[in-house]
């Protein structure tokens, strides 16, 4: 057997490294999927079982047919990411463009703006929102969520997709507009399915985002017609006891779309990220 090379041996080494993160970073994942398929005996065995040893799948029943109220958070959580994707794109793409393209004393003012809201953590720009939301009568209502959802999504989208428009040719606009193409039908017929890899990466982190946000919700909305599965997910911590199980399983049903998402759209995912890495 021919002996490894040193660049060979490197690459192994750092192959071993790269899974051993995964493994490491994945472990709560499979933790808590494993929790949830296990009885309360089960789950509190020592020493505790890698392994359920029987499916135990009351807990998904007790979440989706007992007073939790999973599906009509989940619906809410649904409807919330949808919009906020939606927005974000819509409001984003434009945006990002005219700040690429308006290289003026203001767009670099937008940009420090922008960074800066990015830096803000959300605890201390959500009770702002509701005394604002409250005064306009919007408490309580999917709107108020979304816009402060946005208020997160809208900054980052517009930073990592200026880079795409910045790179992309002027020339090839200018070819556009000779042929008889206003600046919206250039941006959406030649521009946006070049730098498709930036959309999706930029869509698929604003929904995750939106998915799991967690403070604005809690403190927008008291009303459990309206609450997503996060501050559902709250709502199974007890005062004096917790159903672990529930807990889990609850937290398997908010953690799938995520896992979901990375499957299906991991090349656009790591395509849009490598690439607005490159662009300056």
């Amino acid at each position: 057997m021919a002996k490894l090379g040193k660049s060979e041996k490197l690459n192994l080494l750092k192959t071993f490294c790269g899974w051993l993160l995964i493994l490491v970073y994945l472990f709560p994942v499979y933790w808590m999927i494993n929790t949830s398929f296990k009885s309360g005996k089960e789950m509190f065995a020592n020493p505790p079982t890698l392994f359920p040893k029987h499916l135990y799948l009351d807990s998904y029943k007790a979440v989706f047919t007992g007073n939790y109220g999973t599906w009509q958070a989940l619906l809410n959580s649904i409807i919330i990411s949808v919009s906020v994707l939606f927005l974000t794109l819509v409001i984003a793409v434009p945006a990002a463009y005219a700040v690429a393209r308006l290289r003026t004393r203001i767009t670099t003012a937008m940009m420090v703006m922008l960074t800066i809201v990015q830096l803000l953590p959300a605890i201390a720009i959500s009770i702002p929102m509701f005394v604002m939301f409250r005064q306009v009568g919007a408490v309580n209502t999917f709107v108020s969520v979304i816009l402060a959802d946005i208020s997160v999504t809208l900054p980052f989208a517009v930073i990592l997709l200026r880079p795409y428009f910045k790179q992309f040719p002027y020339e090839v606009e200018e070819a556009a507009q000779l042929d008889g193409l206003n600046t919206v039908n250039t941006i959406i017929r030649i521009v946006m399915p070049t730098i498709k890899p930036g959309i999706v990466m930029i869509g698929s982190f604003s929904f995750l985002m939106a998915w799991g946000e967690f403070t604005f919700a809690l403190t927008l909305t008291t009303n459990q017609n309206i609450q997503p599965l996060t501050v559902a997910l709250n709502r199974l911590i007890g005062q004096y006891g917790t159903n672990w199980n529930d807990l889990m399983a609850v937290a398997t049903v908010i953690a799938l779309p995520v896992l979901l998402i990375f499957i299906f759209l991991q090349r656009y995912i790591v395509a849009g990220l490598a690439g607005g890495a490159t662009k300056g």
